[in-house]
């Protein structure tokens, strides 16, 4: 069974006669003939109802029973076909954490296609524990973290370091330099950052101190922080990115947390150049940002 009878079958019932179907092909009436009748051969049964002094031709009971599985055959050979059609620049792929893919990966992305136009990118939001299983999955190539754990054939190499400030609604007025006694824990838009921001913030606001949102998404924190009186603590390269809103504004803190340290994630032996190129664009972008230590 080929393409052509089947093209031949499908158009033949269209026409209704074998004449203009040939001629709707472009081939010669005894060429469509023999296609068909070696269809029929192989299928051990006739497709069509010929009689004598009639140029049209009718569908067998059988034939009918045909038209499903010719069209499953036709769509199996376009999908067939559509493999070579497969992109066959590299694929790289990438998972991190919210705040990561939200506010720096965009600009590194940008400038990474800008470079490396032979190469697709997969990406998805993962959290660590996630990417730590992904990596050693190889389903991810490269994954960014705040919470490093021993995971075998995974290595997790520290990224960049950056400090975390305080981010308010310019409608409440706070000093340049803000200590946590200063912050009205009912009004905070509550984030979780890593195991030791936790730990401060049990110590300043204690664990079980009510909040006014809670996000463990970055989507919504923009529009969290429009309305009066809000505040989150946030690591600098949030801040530095949503600085840009008129009603936002940012202060240092007395006695702040722990400097945030996110990890890169790769497989053992994944030492792969369009991961070097990929590293060395963040690099690039992680130093256009204020008190951001790369260690790359």
């Amino acid at each position: 069974m080929t393409i052509l009878e089947i093209e031949a079958f499908f158009e033949i019932m269209k026409s209704g006669s074998i004449s203009a179907a040939a001629e709707n092909l472009y081939i010669t009436q005894p060429a469509l003939s023999r296609r068909l009748k070696t269809l029929e051969e192989e299928l051990g049964y006739d497709l069509f109802e010929r009689k004598k002094g009639l140029r049209q031709i009718h569908l067998t009971k059988k034939g009918e029973a045909f038209i499903p599985i010719a069209k499953k055959w036709m769509a199996v050979y376009k999908e067939a076909k559509k493999v070579n059609e497969i992109d066959n620049r590299k694929l790289l792929n990438i998972g991190s954490i919210g705040s990561v893919s939200s506010y720096i990966l965009p600009h590194v992305f940008k400038n990474f296609f800008i470079h490396n136009t032979q190469t697709r990118i997969c990406f998805h939001n993962y959290h660590s524990f996630e990417s730590y299983r992904y990596i050693d999955e190889e389903l991810l190539d490269i994954a960014f973290i705040s919470d490093d754990i021993f995971y075998k054939n995974v290595n997790t190499i520290p990224a960049f370091q950056e400090p975390m400030v305080l981010i308010t609604n310019k409608k409440k007025h706070y000093p340049e330099k803000v200590s946590p006694q200063m912050l009205d824990p009912l009004k905070e838009i509550r984030l979780p950052w890593n195991p030791e921001y936790d730990a401060w913030h049990d110590y300043w606001f204690q664990s079980t101190s009510e909040y006014s949102v809670s996000l463990d998404q970055m989507n919504l924190l923009e529009y969290f922080l429009s309305l009066d009186n809000l505040w989150a603590i946030v690591p600098m390269s949030v801040a530095y990115r949503i600085s840009y809103l008129d009603y936002v504004k940012v202060h240092e803190l007395e006695n702040a947390p722990p400097q945030r340290i996110i990890y890169y994630l790769i497989k053992s032996h994944n030492h792969s150049q369009v991961i070097k190129d990929f590293l060395n664009i963040l690099d690039k972008e992680l130093k256009l940002i204020p008190q951001v230590v790369s260690y790359l």
